[in-house]
């Protein structure tokens, strides 16, 4: 072998961890796909809900104001508008086929509340965990719309990069404060095959929200999420009606994590003054 010969590694499944139906903010009811029992985390990922229905009442008394610190949220719009609003004067809505980053940093209030449309809201939020040294940051956002998210077509597949880049070099506009992130919407044509590259060292998976897809001897249905070993590629198959599926990696922030509600830090004493600094206004 010569200096230049790489091993390519192909990425297997390692575990399946079916989505949990549950309710959040006041009532809305989701699957909850990562941040359960069965599945806390995947550093540096904290949680990932999947919001999908066609009745209003499900979903429209939405997530009044709350507070966040010491990470990001995510959120990403497949059909439906979400309006948000925050205490440092930000405001907007959040259209099918876009998403948006925040980075809750040292501390933010915002609100999310769905806008009916005909009845239907299919989105997803994950949380993505900030280094120690970034907890502390100012609170920002990055919004794209639909028109400004790239698509790579390819036979039997297409490919939405939001954040990162494809293995052809199509790079997505979203960025992350820290952790080199993949997230790619791929949907697949029924039998379809597809193989994309994943940085080695990364921590990934898929969340299946429509059909079935298998990676080797594995298998992912809807709504369950596929945690991916280690390597560099991933080999993708689409059952017999298709398939559509998030594709996640970042990079490991490999610190403590402490969590209350809201809140993620590295430490107790961090959490107790989040607790604090919220409850003095100092968001």
């Amino acid at each position: 072998m010569t200096a230049t010969d790489t091993l390519t590694r192909t990425r297997r499944i390692t575990k399946v961890s079916r989505g949990l139906p549950t309710s959040d903010g006041a009532g809305v009811k989701l699957t909850r796909m990562l941040g359960h029992r069965g599945l806390l985390d995947l550093d540096p990922f904290l949680m990932l809900d999947q919001i999908r229905s066609d009745d209003s009442a499900d979903y429209m008394a939405g997530f009044p104001n709350h507070p966040h610190r010491g990470f990001e949220t995510v959120t990403i719009m497949l059909e439906g508008r979400m309006r948000h609003g925050d205490n440092k004067g930000h405001s907007g809505v959040i259209e099918g086929g876009g998403i948006q980053w925040m980075t809750a940093g040292r501390g933010i209030v915002h609100s999310e509340q769905p806008i009916e449309d005909d009845g239907r809201l299919w989105g997803f939020q994950l949380w993505v965990n900030l280094p120690g040294v970034l907890k502390m940051t100012d609170p920002g956002y990055q919004e794209f719309d639909k028109t400004e998210i790239p698509v790579e077509t390819r036979p039997g597949a297409s490919l939405r990069v939001l954040a990162g880049s494809s293995s052809t070099g199509v790079t997505g506009p979203a960025k992350s404060a820290a952790i080199q992130p993949t997230l790619i919407d791929i949907v697949l044509e029924p039998g379809a095959t597809l193989e994309e590259d994943i940085d080695p060292g990364h921590t990934a998976f898929i969340a299946v929200y429509k059909g079935m897809v298998s990676t080797g001897e594995g298998r992912v249905e809807d709504p369950d999420l596929g945690v991916l070993e280690d390597g560099d590629r991933i080999e993708l198959k689409a059952g017999p009606q298709g398939a559509s599926l998030l594709l996640v990696a970042g990079k490991p922030i490999n610190e403590p994590v402490a969590r209350y509600g809201p809140f993620v830090m590295n430490t107790e004493a961090e959490l107790h003054q989040a607790v604090t600094d919220f409850q003095a206004g100092k968001f």
